[in-house]
Formats: structure tokens, sequence, C-alpha cells
């Protein structure tokens, strides 16, 4: 049994040594699925900045308009392509062939992008990009090496570089360093950008969670109240017992 043991142990090295740079890159952060104002805004930001190559072809924007109270005529005007109809999948205008010749594969769609990585893992990925001139798109990632997208917020970050002068190939650099006055947002406002845009991918991955969760609310107040009456009666039966 020991021997199993140490066996297991030593197996779990390199295991446990593959995952704690990821760990310490990726931080859990919190998403306000009920903040309308905080999805709208991700809304804006995905249509502005990641539309262009990637859709949400299983969602619709009249759907979106719906659940994020925004009205039919002002989602067709800021949020969706000119001659679009509001019952339109929310999809790419990037031709499959394009994308291929552009980066080499064809870019996914990003319906259900935050059930696949989940939240903290796309936050940090946004948040990760850095200056590198080997890359095609002279951009790479602490999140995903070798990234083959540019980063596409850069103009609201600015240019981001690696700050580990120490760095090796043995322990990659995950520290960062904006360059100052290269980006329209102070890093505060970045990283609520970013959230916010992380909370619609999450709405999209899921629209019906906020509403789930409410009546997960309502269902466990309802369990505590019947826990009380059903104690209550089995008081009752049994007063005059014994």
């Amino acid at each position: 049994m020991k021997a199993l043991i140490a066996v297991l142990l030593w197996l779990m090295v390199p295991l446990a040594a593959w995952a704690t740079p990821a760990a310490s890159i990726v931080q859990p952060i919190e998403i306000d699925m009920a903040d309308k104002a905080a999805l709208r805004d991700g809304a804006s930001t995905f249509v502005g900045y990641c539309m262009g190559c990637h859709g949400a072809r299983f969602q619709r924007y009249q759907r979106v308009a719906d659940d994020l109270g925004i009205p039919y005529e002002q989602m067709l005007k800021t949020l969706a392509p000119a001659g679009a109809s509001i019952a339109d999948h929310m999809e790419t205008r990037l031709q499959p062939a394009d994308a291929t010749a552009w980066f080499g594969a064809e870019v996914p769609d990003l319906t259900l992008v935050a059930r696949v990585r989940g939240t903290d893992w796309l936050y940090a990925y946004l948040r990760g990009f850095h200056a590198d001139p080997a890359r095609p798109w002279g951009v790479n990632n602490i999140v995903y090496p070798n990234v083959g997208m540019p980063n596409v917020l850069e103009s609201l970050q600015g240019r981001q570089v690696l700050d580990c002068p120490e760095a090796s190939a043995a322990q990659p650099c995950t520290r960062l360093r904006v360059i100052p006055g290269t980006g329209s947002l102070d890093a505060q406002q970045f990283d609520d950008k970013v959230r916010n845009l992380v909370a619609f991918l999450a709405y999209s991955a899921d629209p019906v969670k906020a509403r789930s969760q409410q009546i997960g609310l309502y269902v466990l107040l309802y369990l505590a109240l019947l826990v009380i009456l059903a104690y209550l009666l089995k008081r009752e039966y049994w007063k005059d017992v014994g």
C-alpha cells in the first residue's frame, strides 16, 4: 500500500509542476450576472472589438435586447451591422476562407466560450497579451502562449510588455507592465471593461443563469419553510407518544 501511494505521489509531481504557473496567472473573479449596465457595456465591447472576427451565432440580437433592456431601435443602430434584422443571429461577417488565410485556421465562435474556458481564464487571457516581435501579429499571451490573434484591446489597454529581465525558458515571465500613455483607459477602467466583456460572454453562454439563480433562492427559501413546517407537524404528531 505504501509503495502504491509513493508511486501515485511521484506521478503527480509533473502534473503539479505543470499546473502551478497557470494557477498563479488565472485568478478567481467576481461576475455579477444581474448587473445589466455591465452586461450592456460588455455587449458593446464585444460588437466593437471582437465581432469583426468572432461571432455569437447561437445568440440573437432580439434576445440580447430583451434580456439586457435595450430598445430594439437602439440595438439595431448601435450594436447590429447595417441592414441587420432584430431577429438575426449575432454572426461575424468574416468569411471562413479569409479567416484561414489571415490566421491559419477558422476563427472560433464565442457563444459558448465562457462555458468551455471559464470566466476566470477569459479574464486572465484578455489581460495577458504582451508585445512579442517574433510572433506574426507582434503579440503573445502569458495565458495562451503562441496565440494566433492580435491584441484587439490594445488601443484601450495600451502597449503591454514583459517585465522580467531575469526570465528564462525554464521559468517564463508572467509579470507585465503597460507603457504609460499608450492606451485610452487607465488600469482600473481597462480591468472593468474586460470584466464587463467577460460578463457578457458568460451571459451569452447561459442567458438564463441570472434567472435560474433567482429561482434557486426562492426554492431554498421554500425548502427551509417546508423543513420548519415538517418539524412542527412531527412534534404535533409525537407530543402524546411515550
